[in-house]
């Protein structure tokens, strides 16, 4: 139950956005300078094909299992639907850092994920965000 108030927590709480989808990733320490290893945290808004929603969610548990037992880079992948639109999916991405964000990237389960749900998606819409309590401990 506490891991889930968190989530939802850091889910509504981290919606600062620091970059587009297709610049590429900077982060800075606390300190104020460039370079230091720091989390890429991200949210994944998706508006799935209302009546493939249920393939869309087997594949999408597969990739995220798959990711989180193989790539030790990925701290967390979270995905949550809207109750009254259950094919509108928000997923909170957290990686350790850059590199393992584009490693994941180019894994053979996301590679697959994306081909497979590449007609199915409708729309997406990448936020980097910063997370607001990085030292919050992921389980």
């Amino acid at each position: 139950m506490k891991r889930h108030i968190a989530m939802a927590a850091l889910l509504s709480g981290c919606l600062s956005v620091s970059a587009t989808a297709r610049e590429p990733l900077r982060r800075e320490s606390s300190s104020g300078l460039p370079g230091d290893s720091s989390l890429v945290v991200r949210l994944s808004n998706i508006v799935v094909d209302s009546l493939r929603t249920d393939e869309y969610k087997a594949l999408l548990k597969e990739e995220i299992e798959a990711s989180m037992r193989l790539e030790p880079g990925v701290r967390t992948l979270y995905a949550v639907s809207d109750k009254k639109r259950p094919h509108e999916v928000t997923i909170l991405e957290i990686y350790a850092d850059e590199a393992a964000y584009r490693n994941h990237l180019a894994t053979p389960h996301f590679q697959k994920y994306k081909r497979e749900t590449l007609d199915m998606v409708r729309s997406l819409r990448l936020l980097d965000v910063d997370a607001l309590v990085p030292e919050l401990k992921i389980k």
